[in-house]
């Protein structure tokens, strides 16, 4: 896939082969496209047991009662816990807010909410086992809704919640609201010659990741556990689990399992907890794996959302004032939703200048399935709704879509909404340009002539639904803006371990941090980097576990700006004092320790010149160099609760699209031709994986817009699809060409000058198809996935 470097040609990388620069291939690439690679659904113990977890089939009722005893004396099994058997006096855990219990207690709020819990010597007999639970339920009426969640006398979901930790609220099914106000929209919108509204809905999103919920604890003779476990964020686990079990911290030893995707799902705990439990319950070693069905009852999902917006522009074209009220639908508990709230308002104006805004965003408790991180977190919502307008607007004034976006497109040194200057590249204008540019793929005879055509390029495929009737094609474009890291005040930093020794008589670097490897090619990236820092070939990749200093969560597009920047120190900090080492052994021979620029580099020391002055080996000899340091990049601020201003991203990345489609508007189907993307990645450390990072977001955004959706019945507020039958995924024959355009426009404030990359193009790709199905069909297309029916009218 064709990548353009800008500004410098990258592919020669370090003076050490593999690299920052060059497309290092990963390790886990080969094992996981054979079968080999172990995944934490993998593990085995000797005498392990199996444990199951017994889920709610209403979404919102009193437990009258819990009765296990028919599940306890079933042949092979070993524990039944309900809530009344945990051992500690914390029983809720959370991200943000404590406010999930461990097993319902009194109540559940969702459907598939965990009540009880199993182990037995057999997978099969623990399910039969709880099958055998009998639980009584008084149903209580359902929240589902903003009506219904804040009307006069609404079931509270959380009963006699204490705000005062988590901001403006105006009502306790509300988690947290976020309003920002800048200058005066009342007044702007006086100056507009053109205003156009809408009203947008964002459909129920789910990670889809392919390796379920799954783990192993194994109980220690100390009296903690050991738990593998697939996860994103070691140390976030580890510190609402500990309490739950009553146990210190060092008792509870986690190591990272191969994980089978993420994309947000697993930065909530899932089976972690009861394994735990259930393996310090029986004394043997514990084993949980999900099957479809669990695990869409066992993670968060994307927030569902409402969206009102309303833009001004004058007759030349720019943009005069934005209002807009964003609600998103939290669920049943807070999960990362007051985080969600704070990126759905603070970009919620997208890449554009705008003086003049009136900003409202929140997210509602209910008795829906918790929502919580997913790819683009909060961004993409509102990006769904500031491009539709931006179409409008453009339409309206009789502007190219694409022209009208250049006009009030942002750039370095621009005003955020909320007062923070961006104050490093924003080739907004410059992404888009590119994208229009290139040239569009060559439109399919049958269309032009009639022929007769492969029914794989229909929309349709092989389901032969059409043969080119009625088929016709569209383009669309998009833009968005994602902020980078962890955000709003929050001490984002990670740790790593670095050590130089000889090992063979080679000099090899070991590398050490708790990140969690989820598919990002993130221990690639390690390893390129100590290549580079410390001139040495051979680099080790220590397991990810907690027996070193956090490294925060595998998420917000951070692993390689903040874990990366933390290897980047503790190597510089190694590199120190082996040149340290050196000056005292050798210096003394040799003036230019004293005087030359030393490096790294092939397993010497060598001067700015390129001359040697030793061999690394002779420098470490028996003793290794080590260093375990923490790294934290510019720190953020909170924003004000109530106009929302502050500096409260630490960096932003822009991604732009756009989509060629072929719509049969009789039928109602839709194939994406092209999805063609341009992005700034600051610098490509792996252009390989940067194309990979961007490619995959962009096929999470096609799904998006036309065929993922977790249905909600609004009655029960029970899930209808929970399973890959019912809920649909882009498939290799549903994912068109994207054509990749990488620019390196570097970040001075981030190290080697990069710009997270992971999530930008999950925001823009969805509304660049919706706009070209727009302009295929003319039909307004305000909410999202499309569905047939929405097409068709029927």
């Amino acid at each position: 896939m064709p990548i353009e470097r800008t500004p410098t040609d990258l592919t020669q990388g370090s003076g050490t082969r593999g690299g920052i620069g060059e497309s290092t291939l990963r390790p886990d690439g080969t094992l996981k496209v054979t079968g080999e690679f172990a995944y934490s659904s993998d593990l085995w113990h000797e005498d392990m047991l199996w444990g199951h977890t017994l889920r709610s089939t209403v979404a919102h009722a009193e437990i009258r009662s819990v009765d296990t005893a028919e599940a306890l004396a079933t042949p092979g099994v070993h524990a039944v816990l309900t809530y009344d058997d945990l051992p500690a006096a914390v029983k809720h855990y959370g991200l943000e807010i404590q406010d999930t219990p461990v097993l319902a207690h009194g109540k559940v709020r969702h459907h598939g909410e965990p009540v009880a819990l199993v182990a037995a010597d057999h997978p099969e007999t623990a399910r039969r086992a709880a099958a055998k639970i009998r639980i009584d339920y008084a149903q209580l009426p359902v929240v589902t809704d903003e009506a219904s969640a804040t009307a006069p006398g609404a079931p509270l979901i959380h009963e006699g919640r204490d705000d005062h930790h988590i901001g403006h609220v105006a009502h306790p099914n509300i988690v947290h609201r976020q309003p920002i106000v800048r200058g005066d929209a009342d007044a702007a919108a006086k100056r507009a010659d053109v205003i156009v509204s809408g009203e947008y809905v964002f459909g129920m999103q789910d990670q889809a990741f392919l390796g379920p919920e799954s783990g192993l604890a194994v109980p220690g003779e100390d009296g903690g556990v050991d738990l593998y476990v697939a996860t994103q964020w070691l140390h976030s686990d580890l510190r609402q689990i500990a309490p739950v079990l009553g146990l210190p911290e060092d008792k509870v030893r986690m190591t990272l399992s191969g994980v089978g995707g993420a994309f947000g799902g697993r930065e909530d705990l899932s089976m972690q907890i009861h394994a735990c439990l259930l393996a310090l319950r029986t004394g043997k070693p514990v084993k949980i794996v999900y099957n479809r069905f669990e695990s869409f009852f066992g993670h968060v999902h994307r927030h569902p959302a409402k969206l009102w917006y309303e833009h001004g522009a004058t007759y030349d074209g720019k943009l005069t004032h934005m209002r807009c009220r964003i609600v998103l639908d939290g669920g049943a508990y807070a999960s990362a939703s007051p985080a969600v709230v704070g990126n759905a308002s603070s970009l919620s104006v997208g890449p554009y200048v705008v003086e003049d805004v009136d900003i409202e965003a929140l997210a509602l408790y209910t008795n829906n399935p918790p929502c919580g991180a997913m790819r683009g977190f909060g961004a993409v919502q509102a990006c769904f709704a500031y491009e539709a307008q931006m179409d409008k607007l453009a339409a309206r004034l009789g502007l190219h879509p694409v022209e009208f976006r250049r006009l009030n497109a942002m750039e370095q040194g621009s005003l955020l909404p909320t007062g923070q200057r961006v104050d490093s590249p924003a080739p907004v204008a410059e992404l888009l340009r590119r994208v229009r540019a290139r040239p569009l793929p060559p439109e399919r005879q049958w269309l032009t002539a009639g022929e007769a055509a492969d029914v794989r390029a229909l929309p349709g495929g092989l389901s032969n639904t059409t043969h080119g009737e009625g088929v016709v094609r569209g383009v669309g474009y998009a833009v968005g803006i994602k902020n980078v890291g962890f955000s709003e005040g929050f001490d984002d930093y990670s740790t790593a371990r670095v050590r130089l020794e000889v090992i063979n008589g080679e000099p090899v670097a070991v590398v050490h941090t708790a990140m969690a490897e989820v598919g990002q090619g993130g221990i690639t990236v390690h390893a390129q980097i100590a290549r580079t820092e410390l001139g040495v070939a051979q680099v080790t990749i220590h397991p990810a576990d907690t027996r070193v200093g956090s490294a925060g969560s595998t998420s917000a597009s951070r692993q390689t700006y903040v874990t990366g920047g933390a290897v980047k120190n503790a190597c510089e900090h190694v590199r120190e004092e082996v040149l340290e080492r050196g000056r005292r052994t050798f210096g003394t021979y040799h003036p230019a320790w004293a005087t030359a620029e030393l490096l790294l580099e092939r397993g010497r020391v060598v001067t700015d010149g390129g001359e040697v002055l030793a061999d690394l080996v002779d420098v470490l000899g028996d003793e290794p160099v080590e260093r375990e340091l923490e790294w934290r990049h510019r720190p953020t601020q909170p924003f004000d609760l109530r106009t929302g201003q502050g500096n409260g991203h630490v960096q932003y990345s822009f991604a732009a699209h756009r989509a060629v489609v072929e719509v049969d508007t009789e039928l109602g189907l839709v194939k994406v031709v092209e999805l063609a993307v341009a992005q700034d990645v600051g610098k490509a450390l792996n252009p390989l994986s940067v194309v990979g990072q961007i490619q995959g977001g962009t096929t999470q955004g096609l799904g998006m817009a036309v065929m993922e959706e977790i249905i909600v019945d609004p009655v029960t507020a029970k899930v209808r699809n929970p399973s890959f039958t019912d809920y649909l995924i882009p498939t290799i024959l549903d994912t068109p060409a994207i054509p990749v355009d990488v620019l390196e426009l570097a970040d001075d404030n981030a190290p080697y000058g990069l710009r997270g990359a992971g999530e930008a193009p999950t925001l823009s790709s969805t509304p660049a198809v919706l706009a070209a199905i727009r302009d295929a069909t003319g039909l307004e297309l305000n909410r999202t996935p499309v569905r047939p029916e929405h097409l068709t009218g029927t």
